[in-house]
């Protein structure tokens, strides 16, 4: 039985174009690759892989990074156009009106937004394209409208609150805890919801031994993530207290004796065991994802950014807030 294939719809900031990809034959994985190829020049070889990627649905914006998010989309493309359908060939029986008016009446092709999560938007006079979703003319009304009720206020003052603005919106702040992760001590790490796993970059693992320092990309290569094992990873306790009411107690709920026993014999802050992939991430050597977040259970507040507890044991972590600047001193947006 033959399958029909599909048209998406993609926009990046810069420029629009379509591919053809079957949502429900095809993986992430296969549309990961046809995207690559696409954009290989204006993207300078980059792999498009997690966070590149977004569609609207419903009126909102929704990430589709895993396999999960994967399968999120292809039933919500169902919804809009039921399998089975085959909007490119009306019946020979149908009258040339009526096929005019069942074709105008037909959903749109999906849409999807990409751009590279590491790479700035681009800004005026630079081309900004209209159909991708930041630009689109519906988020720029949004933006007029609060301009508009800001009017009374001084130009000063309004400066001040669009940087606020943009700095909030854009997730410029992004959270970096101190740790260990195997034989290696005192790294920084980014602790970040958005990716899946833990990841360490290329130019750590080959300086600390995680990979052969001589490894060819095409052993450990770009083609997508490669584990490289379970390692242990321990982050570094702050010595002040979570600033919440409602944070649990550290290890005073101990006793002193078996406190005194843990302090003496303890030599640093308890290892977790993690499956580790390496990743082409140029910012940070170690990256800790959902899967430590949950493993942890580390709560975080947007109260204050920096007060990180791990559920598990009651510590708070030391954190601190980073804000990542290129080499023209824009600043990179970490999704």
């Amino acid at each position: 039985m033959s399958v029909a294939s599909s048209v998406l719809d993609v926009h990046t900031p810069f420029s629009s174009f379509v591919i053809v990809h079957s949502v429900t034959q095809e993986s992430l994985r296969s549309l990961y690759d046809k995207l690559t190829r696409k954009v290989h020049i204006s993207y300078h070889g980059e792999r498009v892989g997690p966070g590149w990627l977004k569609y609207e649905f419903n009126g909102s914006i929704w990430d589709l990074e895993d396999d999960s998010d994967y399968t999120i989309f292809v039933w919500r493309q169902q919804q809009i156009s039921p399998p089975g359908d085959d909007p490119a060939a009306p019946s020979s029986s149908v009258s040339s009106t009526s096929a005019s008016m069942t074709t105008a009446a037909l959903p749109r092709n999906p849409i999807l937004h990409l751009h590279d999560p590491h790479q700035p938007l681009p800004v005026p006079p630079d081309y900004q394209n209209a159909s991708y979703y930041v630009f689109h003319p519906s988020h720029q009304n949004i933006h007029s409208s609060a301009r508009s009720n800001r009017s009374k206020k001084s130009k000063s003052t309004i400066r001040k609150d669009n940087r606020t603005f943009d700095k909030f919106h854009s997730e410029n702040g992004v959270r970096t805890v101190m740790g260990s992760i195997g034989p290696v001590q005192n790294v920084r790490m980014l602790l970040k919801a958005g990716y899946r796993h833990v990841y360490i970059s290329r130019k750590f693992a080959q300086e600390n031994g995680f990979i052969p320092d001589d490894a060819a990309p095409g052993l450990y290569g770009y083609s997508g993530l490669v584990n490289i094992g379970t390692w242990p990873i321990s982050l570094t306790p702050s010595t002040v207290p979570s600033s919440l009411p409602d944070a649990p107690p550290a290890h005073a709920s101990i006793s002193s004796k078996r406190s005194q026993q843990t302090k003496d014999n303890s030599k640093g802050p308890k290892p977790t065991l993690m499956t580790v992939y390496l990743s082409e991430e140029p910012h940070f050597d170690v990256v800790l994802g959902r899967s430590f977040i949950e493993r942890r259970q580390i709560r975080l507040t947007s109260v204050d950014p920096t007060d990180v507890v791990c559920l598990d044991t009651g510590e708070k972590i030391e954190c601190e807030l980073v804000i990542l600047k290129d080499g023209r001193g824009e600043i990179v947006t970490v999704t």
